[in-house]
């Protein structure tokens, strides 16, 4: 670590949460050098649904590059692009009667965020954007601008403009129904809101602490967006890819959103991809009006096909994940159930969960207590007041037990230091 805190920036934030060098890495474990193992509920913040060096993945992209084949493109045409344009319609989108054009916007999911609030503004001739408090989107200026997070805002060092942001899903407390207030704000002449070009939501906030928008919500979102001519931008970033136990987060609400963000896990290997999905009448930028450098991945699109070929030809894989997104309910409810006095409340879907604490500290008090116990686990929310679950889709039945029983001791752990007046453990 020596070397780590000596030559990189003061900005890196992860190797301060889990101060080891990590060296091997393999399904939902990572492996110290020193040969001590983690369960990993992290997986790179969503990045790794299939695990850590998935064989299946692996091969192909080892297949890949011994052939001498192509790496780096921009966005001319390769075998590679062609075959996952190819696999991800058969697989993902024809089955699910969707009708998107693919736009590769860049290799993170700031960038897929990017494009879509430019084609939104250029396809409506509008500027302001609709975001919702506590969402994150990313960390340029435009997705920064809706981002909600303070902190995260300051850093851009300028105004972050022509964003709106409303109340999310409960975020004024239950039987409130935060979208009276959007509407009301959209029908009145003298509410200050200029017509918005879009909306952007994620439907379970990741950063914004694993805040799971109802599914009646989300309807009504697309119902009002319908209405005035607004154009609905799912963020699918973290979400996405299977993580809440669908491959598209809002696949249960019956969303058709006119564009859809998709990166992180959707280059299946942990290899830097992004999508946008765009309605094809919506699919108006003229050629290069919208590039970068590393806008054709080859060795992504390789493994992104690969994902989908072993993942989600048929609805298996899918139900595994809805399957173990109970078990994980079902033990987050019963660590809040005994743990009263940490103030917990269970949130989230699928592999996307998390226990909040409403005790100034403990969520960081938990991850901390867990890493030390051999979990890595996360924290978000404004407040990093929750305590966040993102395992690799792949985990067995085995990792999964052993992983929430170690999250259940450093909770209970936390609970009984925080009893006797100390605040940090480990």
């Amino acid at each position: 670590m020596n070397i780590i805190e000596r030559y990189e920036s003061e900005v890196r934030s992860y190797s301060r949460g889990f101060p080891v060098v990590f060296t091997k890495a393999k399904g939902a474990i990572l492996t110290d050098r020193d040969g001590r193992e983690y369960i990993d509920f992290f997986a790179g913040a969503g990045a790794l649904n299939y695990g850590h060096n998935d064989e299946a993945l692996k091969q192909k992209l080892i297949d890949y590059i011994a052939g001498d084949n192509i790496t780096h493109s921009l966005d001319m045409a390769t075998e590679a692009r062609e075959r996952f344009l190819e696999a991800f319609h058969d697989i993902i989108l024809e089955p699910r009667g969707m009708d998107y054009k693919v736009m590769f916007p860049g290799p993170t999911g700031t960038n897929c965020v990017e494009a879509a609030l430019k084609l939104a503004r250029k396809v409506t001739g509008r500027r302001t954007i609709v975001s919702f408090t506590n969402a994150f989107h990313g960390m340029t200026l435009g997705s920064l601008a809706v981002t909600g997070n303070a902190f995260k805002r300051k850093g851009a060092g300028k105004a972050l403009d022509d964003t709106v942001f409303m109340p999310f899903d409960r975020f004024m407390g239950e039987g409130v129904d935060t979208l009276d207030h959007f509407e009301n704000m959209l029908t009145c002449s003298s509410s200050g809101l200029d017509h918005p070009a879009a909306v952007i939501v994620e439907t379970v906030q990741g950063e914004g602490g694993i805040n799971a928008a109802g599914m009646d919500w989300l309807k009504r979102l697309q119902s009002i967006c319908r209405a005035h001519d607004i154009k609905l931008i799912v963020d699918d970033v973290q979400a996405g890819c299977g993580r809440t136990g669908t491959f598209f987060s809002f696949e249960p609400a019956g969303l058709d959103p006119d564009f859809i963000c998709l990166s992180k896990s959707i280059g299946g290997y942990g290899l830097p991809m992004a999508i946008t999905l765009i309605k094809p009448e919506f699919d108006k930028f003229a050629p290069g009006e919208h590039n970068g450098t590393f806008r054709g991945n080859n060795p992504a699109f390789v493994t992104a096909t690969a994902a989908l070929e072993t993942y989600w030809r048929d609805d298996k894989f899918a139900c595994s994940v809805r399957e173990k997104g109970e078990t994980i309910r079902a033990r987050l409810e019963e660590m809040a159930a005994a743990h009263p006095e940490l103030k917990p409340e269970v949130r989230g879907r699928g592999f996307m969960q998390g226990l909040a604490l409403h005790v100034d500290g403990a969520a960081e008090d938990v991850s901390a207590a867990a890493f030390e116990r051999g979990l890595i686990m996360e924290t978000s929310g404004a407040n990093d007041e929750v305590a966040k679950l993102l395992p690799p889709l792949i985990l067995s039945e085995d990792e999964l037990r052993r992983g929430l029983d170690i999250m259940a001791d450093a909770v209970a752990a936390v609970a009984r230091k925080r009893e006797g007046g100390e605040k940090r453990v480990a």
